[in-house]
């Protein structure tokens, strides 16, 4: 990214191909963007290609509000084998024979996983056992006892038939494992399944068309990609509820203290990600939450992240106004 200049802070849209990392293809962001802080927003696996939302400057102080998006997955599954991986990427645990199966009953079953499920987490996910990462273990040889956790299926739509294969497209909760579904659909069948492909095509409200390749990295004008591929914070974060504040307020902020302002319909006490923070021209200040105060009408601004181009310039060093310099009410 050219020097000069502030460095872009949002979110880009990356076309991950099959057979590259989620942690490889963000060192490539890094690498050719010049962005050495940027991180994802959700590992998509090895053999999965689609869209990973990778973080840029600032908004990686900000990935936490977009940690619980749901996604969409198109995803082809092959019925009548097991694997040790729920996909056919794995050993091969067993096979059945699934010539007695057809659309309907395929349809009627997989209709047991739709809305809120439990769901028992693959050895070869990126989940943390006891700081050590599932598929870690899993290339040890190593498996461990894991606990079933809530998802929710919102959608399982079948878009083709070609048994023992057939094609579905399902949009669910994060933290919802599609090669899992594959296997337990399988299981319901009597005849086990595994993935055979999968394509992460949405998270949240960004799609996967016109996201950037890794090999446009580098070769396409930075600006050029970002502007096509690329999300502003400001922009990204319009879906936080929002606080305006006052430049008064602003200065505060910027001084790590913590202004009365105007509540409008932000919630109180939402966590400290949970209100942006913005100036009268709409640029985000800040991320932090809202405590109440005596006039239901106001409330305390308790910013938890500063974005740097709010901190106020050379920080104690520079006094606050004598107006601002005393406590605000609470």
């Amino acid at each position: 990214m050219s020097g000069g200049e502030e460095r872009y802070s949002g979110l880009l849209r990356l076309d991950k191909p099959p057979g590259v990392t989620s942690h490889d293809a963000v060192l490539e962001v890094r690498k050719r963007l010049g962005s050495p802080g940027a991180g994802h927003l959700g590992t998509l696996d090895p053999p999965a290609s689609g869209l990973l939302l990778v973080a840029l400057g600032s908004a990686t102080r900000a990935i936490p509000v977009w940690s619980g998006l749901d996604k969409v997955y198109e995803a082809r599954i092959r019925f009548g084998v097991t694997t040790s991986t729920q996909d056919t990427a794995g050993e091969v645990l067993s096979t059945a024979d699934a010539s007695g199966l057809d659309e309907a009953t395929i349809r009627e079953q997989a209709q047991a996983f739709l809305g809120t499920i439990r769901q028992v987490p693959p050895m070869v996910s990126a989940l943390k056992v006891r700081g050590t990462r599932l598929h870690q273990l899993a290339r040890r040889g190593i498996e461990v006892e894991r606990q079933a956790r809530e998802v929710t299926v919102h959608t399982w739509e079948w878009r083709s038939f070609e048994l023992p294969e057939a094609a579905f497209r399902v949009r669910c909760s994060s933290g919802t494992y599609v090669r899992t579904l594959a296997h337990d659909l399988g299981a319901a069948l009597g005849c086990g399944a595994a993935l055979a492909a999968l394509r992460r095509t949405e998270i949240g409200a960004w799609r996967v068309e016109g996201a950037a390749t890794i090999d446009e990295l580098g070769r396409e004008p930075d600006h050029e990609l970002l502007a096509r591929a690329g999300t502003p914070l400001d922009r990204a974060l319009e879906g936080l509820p929002t606080v305006i504040v006052d430049p008064a307020g602003a200065a505060l902020i910027g001084a790590g203290r913590r202004p009365v302002v105007t509540r409008g319909h932000a919630p109180l006490l939402a966590g400290p990600r949970s209100v942006a923070f913005r100036a009268a021209e709409g640029r985000v200040l800040a991320l932090g939450e809202l405590e109440g105060h005596a006039d239901p009408r106001l409330a305390l601004a308790c910013p938890r992240v500063v974005f740097p181009w709010a901190v106020r310039t050379g920080g104690r060093a520079e006094p606050l106004p004598a107006e601002l310099a005393t406590p605000p009410h609470e």
